[in-house]
């Protein structure tokens, strides 16, 4: 299976990003002919305040960032695992953070919603508080792309591996991270964990990212782009220049089933009782 990963600037204009993904899409099929393509986290819409975030989110299945990746798949006979759109919940007052995928058919074979809040001070100092516009997700998510599980999660997701091997234990061979990670925290720790994710798994690990700048409330913010696919080995296969655009590459579903039996690692996990008085 050929997998293109989307490598995004988005900002505040809604419409201006989906069809810049829809570009960029369009062309990943020309230049490259993949079965499976994704884009980075908030593909629709990235920056603004909170009211332009809820102004611009949308009540699934409607909404023009849905329609538009439910046509390029039905078009092109593509999977789209659609990164992340903003989502309008049925109640309360806090959006979902949450990936949609589309079959070769147009189908939505799934829906995830991200379930770790970034929460932080990066060392420059920028806050960042996602839990004051999202409610988390809390399904652990997978689903099948022909003869492969895919696993999914997003962004700030990957500092945390139960989510992981939660998603390995459901049969994930493969694990899409669509991102959009800050420079400062991108240049440090992206590829390491990701490469960790991956080794942890034993799976294919596929990470779109969001690359350069976008603007909240009066302050610029840089995101660190440099999209990857790595393997069950550890090794990075693909990955994206500096900018927009796309990396491309194949995935071996034998590599999978070789290193898990190399290194069984499922077959040796022990599980901890924490409830258990210590010694």
């Amino acid at each position: 299976m050929k997998v293109s990963l989307i490598q995004m600037n988005s900002v505040s204009d809604k419409s201006a990003n989906i069809e810049a993904a829809a570009r960029l899409i369009e062309r990943a099929v020309a230049e490259e002919g993949p079965d499976w393509v994704s884009l980075p986290e908030c593909f629709d819409f990235l920056g603004g305040d909170r009211a332009d975030k809820f102004g611009a989110a949308e009540k699934l299945p409607d909404g023009p960032a849905y329609a538009a990746m439910q046509a390029l798949a039905s078009r092109h006979k593509i999977f789209i695992h659609a990164g992340s759109i903003l989502e309008k919940p049925e109640q309360g007052d806090r959006l979902h953070n949450t990936t949609v995928v589309f079959d070769r058919g147009g189908t939505e074979i799934a829906r995830y919603r991200k379930i770790h809040m970034f929460d932080v001070t990066t060392p420059d100092g920028a806050q960042y508080r996602e839990s004051n516009s999202f409610a988390p997700g809390e399904a652990v998510v997978t689903y099948p792309c022909e003869d492969m599980i895919v696993g999914c999660s997003i962004c700030y997701d990957l500092r945390f591996p139960d989510l992981f091997q939660a998603l390995a234990a459901r049969g994930a061979q493969m694990i899409a991270l669509p991102a959009a990670f800050t420079q400062q925290t991108g240049k440090d720790h992206w590829e390491v964990l990701c490469r960790a994710r991956a080794i942890e798994t034993q799976t294919f690990f596929c990470a779109p990212a969001q690359t350069g700048a976008h603007v909240v409330g009066n302050e610029k913010r840089l995101t660190y782009g440099h999209s990857l696919v790595v393997d069950p080995w550890g090794h990075v296969i693909a990955k994206a220049s500096d900018g927009v655009g796309i990396v491309s590459t194949r995935i071996d579903l034998s590599q999978v089933d070789r290193v898990r039996r190399q290194i069984p690692v499922a077959q040796h996990k022990v599980r901890f009782d924490l409830s258990a008085p210590e010694h």
